[in-house]
């Protein structure tokens, strides 16, 4: 099966991170869609949730997707790295080819300081999705860019918006805006 790999914290998960997956299946006609939650990732810290709250938000946001859920990550511990997924997914998956990895263009700019870059560029096909710039970024890194919607949303605007009592719920699954409010997620001083 033709399989893409969605990394990241989904800190929380929200309708870009839905959108994206859906780009890749149209555009690129993937069979299967793989989201996979971090532990520890190495570009950035997580805060205000516990990793099991993550994981719980990403079951909800995919409830009724044709996606796969894979936890190698979490069962792994430690700093999450692309290329031991993509290891694992090699490993562990029937695929047709090589699995594409999609990365935003804001964290492909900095390919070059990922944990076995050239490996991962031989083991995986990096599908580029436009995030921070409109154009194409040249790279020494054989790539190819996802068409894909910018969507104007993030995670870290979410946790903000959230802390300061703004807007917020359209910018995620209505499960998720149901579980964040139930868990006191994001706030400045959480309820018990």
């Amino acid at each position: 099966m033709r399989t893409v790999i969605i990394g990241g914290t989904f800190n929380p998960v929200h309708v870009g991170h839905l959108m994206l997956a859906e780009e890749a299946r149209v555009q690129e006609g993937f069979d299967r869609i793989v989201f996979v939650p971090s532990n520890k990732p190495a570009h950035k810290v997580v805060d205000g949730t516990t990793v099991a709250q993550r994981l719980e938000m990403l079951k909800l946001a995919i409830e009724g997707y044709d996606v796969v859920l894979e936890t190698c990550e979490l069962a792994r511990e430690g700093i999450s790295y692309s290329i031991d997924t993509v290891r694992y997914v090699l490993a562990h998956y029937t695929l047709e080819g090589r699995p594409s990895l999609v990365l935003g263009d804001d964290l492909f700019e900095s390919f070059e300081s990922w944990k076995d870059a050239e490996e991962l560029s031989r083991l995986a096909e990096l599908l580029v999705a436009h995030r921070k710039y409109s154009g194409e970024l040249t790279s020494p890194w054989p790539h190819r860019y996802l068409a894909n919607k910018v969507l104007d949303v993030s995670s870290t605007e979410i946790r903000e918006r959230v802390r300061s009592h703004r807007a917020w719920k359209a910018l995620v699954p209505p499960a998720v805006a149901s579980y964040i409010e139930t868990h006191h997620l994001y706030r400045e001083n959480p309820e018990p």
